[in-house]
Order: C-alpha cells, then structure tokens, then sequence
C-alpha cells in the first residue's frame, strides 16, 4: 500500500509529516509510513529513534511518534527504555480490526 499517497495531505514535498493525523484511520497510515522509515535490525537508543523520527515530521514531538509506534505495535523497546527496534512483523490490517473494530482502515 502507498502510503505517502493516502497521507498526502499531511506531507510536504520531502516525504515529512506536517502534523499528526487526528481520525485513527489516517493515524495508523501514518504510523505505518513512519514505520517504513525505520531499518529492520537495527536497535536504536531513545534519542537515536528521536532523531530518525525527527527527519520524517516537522512538529517536533518524536515522544509522541515514538509511543504511538510502541502503543500500536509497530516497534519494541527493551523494558527500562534502553534499546528500540522495529518489530519483524508490522500489525496487519487484522490485528487492527480485532483492536479497533471492522472496518477500522476502510
């Protein structure tokens, strides 16, 4: 799925969130895009995520992005913060229909 194409309105020519979707259904697009900006084996620290987090939005709060990602299951983290990676397998639409209801991404 393109996602930058379902965001559009809430990226500006260089790919960066402006803001953060408020409806869930274009949240979770977002998160997923935000996701895909993350390397698959890499472990981050909580300012190294910032800071990848950071290049892909321009309203500064990559806490807020962090937890999302975290909250939806998007990445992991090591129980006292230390170390995040992304998660080798991203919720499918599924997980989200069963934590939100059918239809959730429609």
């Amino acid at each position: 799925m393109d996602y930058a194409l379902l965001l559009s309105r809430f990226l500006d020519s260089d790919g960066r969130l402006v803001s953060f979707p408020s409806k869930r259904k274009m949240k979770i697009y977002a998160l997923y895009y935000l996701a895909s900006k993350i390397p698959a084996g890499v472990r981050f620290s909580e300012p190294e995520l910032g800071a990848l987090l950071d290049r892909w939005h321009l309203f500064h709060d990559p806490a807020t992005l962090r937890r999302e990602l975290y909250n939806h299951r998007f990445i992991d983290r090591e129980r006292d913060g230390s170390a995040y990676w992304l998660e080798p397998q991203p919720p499918t639409r599924e997980d989200m229909e069963r934590r939100y209801g059918a239809g959730v991404l429609d």
